[in-house]
């Protein structure tokens, strides 16, 4: 047995309550391991700690669970009769048989030694304030990304002088187009007619660029995209339609026009706001654009964004205040935080404890690109972008030797980073404002559907960006950010491809199996042929397969074809994808 491949810690994604009465415990082991069980009970059901009394435990077996790339997971829910945890791990490989307590791995010999204090793991006490609790509406929502200036134009009379011709070609970093609120009011039908249930919107507040992620007043919609009152108007038009709506909050930094940083430059030290940021030489120079001299700190290397010092009482209480604002007086179901790992937990803490009590099912998603645990304990984000997803995805399909148990064990991880309640409501993409198109990215429309059937049938909340629907090209940031080609979608240029993702939401709403967290991946016979079955209790299955090798695949009997691109008589071509009933 490879000890080095056991691990558990008593807390984070491994030891967690599901709920006021169930505990979760998982523990990581080699593949050898052939059987896992929980020796568990209450930490005083022999006396208190420390007593002469021999603490001993009720034992059951452990569920395998994901398989990673080294290591298999094995899971169990328990009910701790007084809400306190105790216990250990018994670990079978074959014949060989150890135990596994916080302080490592005992031997039977080492078991039976007289007097022994092993030092068992320790789930203290499930305080319901504790309990990891997310919107329970987040994962039966389908969400869709705007970038406002690029969606529609709804209301010319808003146009700044300098807006350009509206055309779906490459864009450059400093046009703007004249999207705006009354558009996205005006396309709401469109909206709800692809079966969309969310929308998330890009910054909308005052700023003088064209992605307003350089705010320069959070409490004044840009006069580009509207004022509160089209704002209101679009909140209540989509909630009427059964559509949530999402802000992008971008607290991390602020905009160089923003009255306190404006307060700073003018008066220095002596400024009230002085310590809202990070400011570590004056005089202060703010012509230079780049902060690599450490001059303040800001946004990337950005001197046009000065990062906001969320430790500070003043910062925290002005945007408790302002948030408060935004769920009182617009009614908005989420908010998303920009480069949410940079601003700090006490930050986020502070601010759930007042927006839950005004909103309790109000969603807060963080922009995070790794491993976020520790943003998602239940008292900060309820949950964050899946990045991890998304690179598992792109890595699969543009690697050739990547096989597909590799890409089960990837996908696996990305799973396993947090606790189930914050899977349910990962927020899954392919693309976004930041990064090129999914249809530019990979090149073929069988590669675009088959990532697109991956999105719509894994665990969590999945979010298309604007224009996905017809497959938009566009390379890196801004060529991401281009014109949404009204003309001929309303023509029915992009009939097909509309139709087509509008049939991948609709089964992700009817086959409730799509969204379980139970995914039993198969082995297809082909390393670069992926296939999985989804299953829910009470639902039917459904399985899916994804050909990304060079050759045609038999496809196995199926009771009902879903969706189906590049199947030909039975037959899964190269780059084809599929998903049916069984």
């Amino acid at each position: 047995m490879e000890y080095g491949l056991i691990s558990h810690r008593a807390a984070l994604n491994e030891c967690y309550a599901l709920d006021k009465d169930h505990l979760e415990i998982e523990i990581k082991t080699g593949y050898e391991v052939t059987e896992v069980l929980l020796c568990f009970g209450d930490p005083f059901s022999a006396g208190i700690l420390g007593g002469a009394e021999e603490w001993s435990g009720e034992t059951v077996p452990m569920k395998p669970g994901r398989e990673l790339e080294y290591q298999k997971i094995w899971e169990i829910s328990v009910k701790p009769d007084y809400k306190r945890c105790k216990y250990y791990f018994e670990i079978h490989a074959g014949e060989e048989c150890v135990y596994f307590f916080e302080d490592g791995v005992y031997t039977k010999e080492r078991m039976e030694i007289p007097g022994r204090k092993e030092q068992c793991f320790i789930f203290p006490w499930m305080n319901p304030a504790d309990i990891n609790e997310v919107p329970d509406w987040v994962e039966d929502t389908v969400w869709y990304q705007i970038f406002p200036d690029r969606f529609c134009n709804g209301d010319a009379k808003r146009d700044p002088w300098y807006v350009k011709e509206w055309k779906c070609e490459k864009t450059e970093y400093l046009d703007v187009y004249g999207g705006d609120l009354r558009g996205i009011r005006k396309k709401l039908s469109y909206i709800k007619e692809l079966g969309i249930t969310g929308i998330y919107l890009t910054p909308i507040f005052a700023s003088d660029s064209n992605h307003k992620y350089n705010t320069s007043d959070y409490y004044k919609i840009d006069p580009a995209f509207g004022d509160e009152e089209e704002l209101k108007a679009l909140v209540k038009e989509a909630h009427d339609m059964g559509i949530r709506i999402m802000l992008d909050a971008v607290f991390n930094h602020c905009g160089e026009q923003f009255a306190p940083w404006q307060d700073v430059v003018e008066n220095g030290p002596e400024s009230e706001y002085y310590d809202w940021f990070f400011i570590n030489q004056w005089p202060l120079d703010t012509k230079k654009h780049d902060t690599r001299d450490g001059r303040y700190y800001s946004f990337a290397f950005a001197g046009g964004m000065p990062k906001l010092n969320t430790n500070h009482p003043g910062v925290i209480a002005y945007f408790k205040d302002l948030c408060s604002y935004w769920l009182r007086e617009w009614d908005i179901d989420g908010i998303r935080f920009d480069v949410g790992n940079e601003v700090s937990h006490l930050f986020l803490k502070e601010l759930r404890k007042v927006l839950k009590k005004i909103k309790p099912e109000v969603f807060l998603l963080g922009e995070i690109w790794h491993d976020a645990i520790a943003w998602l304990g239940g008292d900060e984000y309820d949950s964050v972008m899946n990045y991890p997803l998304v690179e598992s995805i792109h890595d699969f399909f543009n690697d050739e030797n990547r096989t597909a148990g590799q890409f089960s064990h990837s996908v696996n991880r990305c799973y396993s980073l947090y606790m189930k309640q914050t899977n349910r409501v990962l927020f899954n993409l392919l693309d976004s404002h930041d990064t090129e198109r999914l249809f530019t990215r990979v090149g073929s429309l069988g590669r675009f559907y088959g990532q697109l059937a991956l999105l719509f049938t894994m665990e969590g909340s999945p979010c298309i960006y604007y224009g996905t629907e017809i497959a938009m090209e566009g390379g890196f940031d801004p060529d991401c950010r281009r014109c949404m080609p009204w003309n001929e979608i309303e023509s029915g240029t992009y009939d097909e491809r509309i139709n087509a993702v509008r049939t991948l939401i609709r089964l992700r709403k009817t086959k409730k199996a799509c969204k379980s967290e139970k995914i039993i991946w198969q082995n297809t016979g082909h390393a670069r042929v992926i296939g999985y079955r989804k299953e829910m209790e009470g639902e039917p299955a459904v399985e899916v397969r994804l050909n990304a090798s060079k050759e045609k695949v038999k496809l196995p009997e199926c009771r009902e074809m879903l969706f189906s691109y590049g199947v030909e008589n039975g037959w899964l071509m190269p780059d084809g994808v599929c998903i049916f009933s069984v």
